[in-house]
């Protein structure tokens, strides 16, 4: 067994003191909450969410809680994040407010609402600090349970470090002894994520501890509507471990018992550090002192006597009392203490305010004093001079006033040259300089963001075979394993048998089953397997069977990855690499495209679509070297395909955002990409016989999209454009066009009105006739594109019909 640091033993007054400053913390949170409900309802802040209420458990829960640990809660968490030194007075306030400067709102420089919490794993550069030097926290969503996947990959993090001795990792884990802690409210349970996770962390036996904050709602329904027999933890005895098998260790205390708490939590530490074994705490008998949330009260939906009782267990009123039975305080120094805290919280809301509204007051009278100098220029002075005016006499503007009056002022002035030329240099300037305040760090901004990789070639002997494509991924896969320790994929069959379509044939026996695993059927798991162990320095794989499934695991993308960099302003990250395979094969759900709504649910996270094996893998060869997230969709139908083994298997790389051409022509532009462009090549040779010649570019990359701008290049030699896609009728192909013709200008170019060949609105049919009938065909591609070509020249190209 791994050996832990155990507590030194303290004297009394040492305990006394430490007893005292969780009161303190406790008093200075729940003014947080109470003056945060205030500043919500004058205005001063949009909406609060608080943690009044479970204030005691979270510090038990501070105190158990050692650096390298990590933390995947929800937004009732403030006290925690106090108690661990991870915010202040004056942050708790410059998150209410959205305070967009990083240094006052560490937790998402005003992305997020408050309540969400988070603590930087990266430097101002995006470059990792050692998470083993301080206590982590992993950027919070609102989606109930929604932090449940994560939490499970967090925990799993140390498993690997502990077991797998390759990886010579030291900022993120020591041996791995560090503790995952999740917490959830008890309504937030019912959710099939948390049930999911419960199950696969007792599968996957890891080092995590969770909390369930039980006030026995969830906002005004109560528990007997959200959990069967009311009580999360009697439901889940079942997984309660015992001599001879494994799972959980699962506990309930009172969440008004400080010292029951502390001993709790304490317990569970030590239990999931040295053993990895999963701990549920169940907290009951909370309360919520203010009810859910500043948008409506909970007298509405709780009665009279649910109230007396709540005011009588509050838990800071509870820890008072035992303090003062216990001798640990007198009444007076309890209340000096919560004087004190009233103060402190006062000031420091004062502090935060006016940081935030000062650089905004300056933007204000910068404003102003231009509109001054435009008006004497200009004949619509009085209507200028009333707009600068009633801006000067807003004593606390936010940027929308300010923008919005420059923009009014602007469009006045639309036939005044001289006026209005200074004034539209502001506003762009000032647009410049605030817009990524709010739109920053979608994808990584560091040195190691995917734009800076340049492509490697994949490299030929005369004697290189023509193979099943799978041995190329297989192949790679085997070089990217011995290059890259800290390297592991799971995913259903991934491991024994080496996935369905044998692309991972024989990596388990080689590299062991902790790098190269099979899991239980749950993506939403799977991607939160990835996601928290990407955040603890590894580099996972986490493999979806089929695209169709994916969509079990599209909220998770689209919720937690797709905006971490984003909602932290580039403080986390999470380079998790998704591979799935999809497009054609047979029936409904094994021959999806849905690409449109992936591109547009994932926003974030880079959307890679290789049409063959070898470009497959040399996306995974670029990702592994670079700081970013992405979904690598192999070709379903091309695994037998014959494809060329490269010599330098693991170094050649895919550029990602860049198109390719696969054919010259100068009729006409056809834009595809992953399984159809077989389709689209075989089309351009029948349609090469009756005198039209196509150039077809496959994309290879939805996110990004051609930055360099390569298709509109095209246009301007063929004039006409197909975008040809298996996705339904304005799904990936509208997004595509969209890029082309509006982004690029496209349409400067165009002869023909640029068109789409896609799928039926429908599912794909079962069979060959399904899939012939159902999605674009050799026939369909050459019959959109004559019909284009007799458009354009019917005298040449007669109707077919």
């Amino acid at each position: 067994m791994t050996e832990i640091q155990t507590k030194v033993e303290i004297t009394f007054e040492d305990f006394k003191a430490e007893v005292l400053n969780d009161y303190r913390i406790a008093s200075i949170s729940r003014e947080c909450s109470l003056l945060g409900r205030r500043e919500v309802l004058t205005g001063k802040a949009k909406f609060g969410i608080f943690g009044d209420g479970k204030e005691v458990p979270q510090l038990a829960m501070a105190k158990a809680f050692k650096n390298g640990d990590f933390r995947s809660g929800y937004y009732r968490d403030q006290t925690f994040m106090m108690a661990i030194g991870a915010m202040t007075i004056e942050q708790f306030f410059a998150g209410l407010y959205g305070h967009t400067d990083i240094q006052f709102d560490p937790m998402s420089a005003g992305r997020q609402m408050g309540g969400h919490f988070a603590t930087h794993s990266l430097d101002e550069n995006g470059n990792w600090n050692d998470l083993t030097k301080q206590k982590n926290s992993s950027a919070d969503i609102s989606p109930t349970a929604g932090q449940m996947p994560r939490l499970l990959g967090l925990a799993q993090a140390s498993k690997i470090y502990r077991n797998v001795a390759e990886i010579q990792q030291t900022k993120f884990s020591e041996k791995g002894n560090e503790v995952a802690w999740g917490t959830i409210g008890n309504a937030s349970t019912s959710e099939g994520l948390f049930f999911e996770t419960i199950n696969a962390a007792g599968v996957l036996q890891v080092p995590m501890v969770m909390s369930v904050w039980d006030d026995e709602y969830g906002i005004s329904v109560h528990a007997r509507h959200q959990t069967t027999k009311e009580n999360i933890s009697e439901i889940l005895k079942g997984f309660q471990r015992d001599e001879k098998t494994k799972g959980y260790e699962i506990m309930t205390v009172m969440g008004w018992d400080y010292a029951t708490l502390v001993s709790a939590y304490e317990k569970a530490s030590t239990l999931a550090r040295e053993e990895h074994v999963p701990v549920l705490i169940h907290v009951r008998e909370l309360t919520q002192p203010q009810g859910h949330s500043t948008s409506g009260s909970h007298e509405r939906y709780k009665n009279a006597e649910r109230l007396a009782w709540e005011a009588d267990f509050d838990c800071i009123r509870q820890m008072r009392l035992w303090m003062i039975e216990n001798e640990l305080a007198t009444s007076e120094e309890l209340d000096a203490i919560e004087t004190q805290a009233k103060k402190d919280v006062l000031e420091g809301k004062k502090v935060a305010w006016n940081a935030f509204v000062a650089p905004m007051k300056a933007e204000q009278k910068e404003l102003v004093s231009l509109l001054e100098t435009v008006a004497h220029q200009s004949e619509q002075k009085i209507f200028i001079d009333k707009l600068a005016q009633e801006l000067a006499s807003i004593k606390e503007p936010i940027r929308k006033d300010i923008l919005t009056t420059a923009r009014k002022v602007l469009r006045m002035l639309w036939n005044d040259e001289a006026a209005s030329t200074p004034l539209a240099a502001w506003i762009l300037n000032y647009i410049e300089k605030i817009q990524p305040k709010f739109s920053s760090h979608l994808f990584s901004e560091s040195q190691e963001n995917v734009l800076t990789s340049e492509e490697v070639l994949p490299t030929y002997e005369a004697s290189s075979e023509e193979v099943d494509a799978r041995l190329v991924l297989r192949d790679n896969f085997d070089a990217l394993f011995s290059k890259y320790p800290e390297t592991l994929i799971f995913g259903e069959d991934s491991g024994t048998i080496g996935d369905v379509n044998q692309g991972l044939e024989g990596m388990q026996e080689k590299y062991g089953a902790m790098r190269v695993a099979d899991v239980g059927i749950r993506e939403a798991t799977i991607l939160g397997q990835g996601i928290g162990m990407a955040m603890r320095g590894l580099r996972p794989i986490a493999e979806i069977q089929y695209l169709d499934y994916l969509l079990y695991a599209i909220q998770i993308m689209s919720d937690d990855l797709a905006t971490l960099q984003y909602r932290t302003s580039g403080r986390q990250k999470a380079p998790l690499i998704i591979r799935t395979r999809g497009h054609r094969l047979e029936g409904v759900w094994h021959s999806g495209s849905p690409m449109g709504m992936i591109i547009n649910a994932i926003r974030g996270i880079h959307v890679l679509v290789p049409r063959n094996m070898t470009k497959a893998a040399g996306f995974y060869n670029t990702l592994l070297e670079k700081d970013e997230p992405a979904l690598v969709i192999e070709c379903l139908n091309g695994y037998r395909l014959k494809e060329k083994m490269p010599t330098n298997l693991g170094a050649f790389k895919t550029p990602i955002g860049v198109v390719e051409t696969l054919r010259e022509g100068t009729d006409i532009t056809l834009v595809s990409y992953g399984s159809t462009l077989r389709l689209v090549e075989q089309a351009a040779t029948e349609l090469e016989h009756v005198g039209i010649h196509a150039e077809i570019i496959d994309v290879q990359s939805l996110l990004p999209f051609d930055i360099r701008h390569d298709i509109v290049k095209s246009l301007a030699k063929t004039n006409r454009l197909l975008v040809i896609d298996e996705d339904v009728p304005g799904g990936a192909s509208a997004y595509i066009l969209q890029e082309i013709v509006e982004v690029q200008k496209g349409y400067h170019y165009l002869d023909s009105a640029p068109q789409t060949l896609t799928s039926k609105a429908h599912r794909p049919a079962y069979g060959t006739d399904g899939d012939y009938f159902s999605k674009p065909s050799v026939d369909d591609i050459f019959e959109k594109v004559y019909a284009i070509m007799h458009e354009a020249n019917p005298k040449k190209f007669r109707t077919l019909y």
